[in-house]
Parts: structure tokens; C-alpha cells; sequence
């Protein structure tokens, strides 16, 4: 019977969680990236907010 090999054991753990702890990251990195308006919200420059009458028709 082979005997378990405990160093390959802790490198491969190891391994898995320095990929997963730099995943992590990444998307954390890309939701500081996308900070702005998520979707379905509306933008700050959004044409729905109310306006005066007539205020969109030029003046003679």
C-alpha cells in the first residue's frame, strides 16, 4: 500500500486557494471598475425627468 504524499496534499490546497483568493479579487477589481449606474437605472443625463411646458420648442 503507498503512503500519502502530504506535502503534494498541502501544495495542491495551497495552490487552490491562492486561485481562488485572486479570483476574489479580480472581481471585486471589476465591480470598482463598473462602479456607474447598474442597469435598469436611470442616468443622471436621462431625458424622463419633467420639464417646463414649451420649454423644448425654440423661441421665434
Amino acid at each position: 500500500m503507498a503512503t500519502p504524499n502530504y506535502g503534494y496534499e498541502k501544495r495542491q490546497k495551497e495552490l487552490a486557494k491562492k486561485k481562488k483568493k485572486e479570483e476574489k479579487l479580480k472581481h471585486k477589481a471589476d465591480r470598482k471598475v463598473g462602479d456607474g449606474p447598474e442597469e435598469g437605472a436611470p442616468d443622471e443625463n436621462d431625458a424622463t425627468e419633467p420639464t417646463e411646458p414649451g420649454a423644448d420648442t425654440p423661441q421665434p
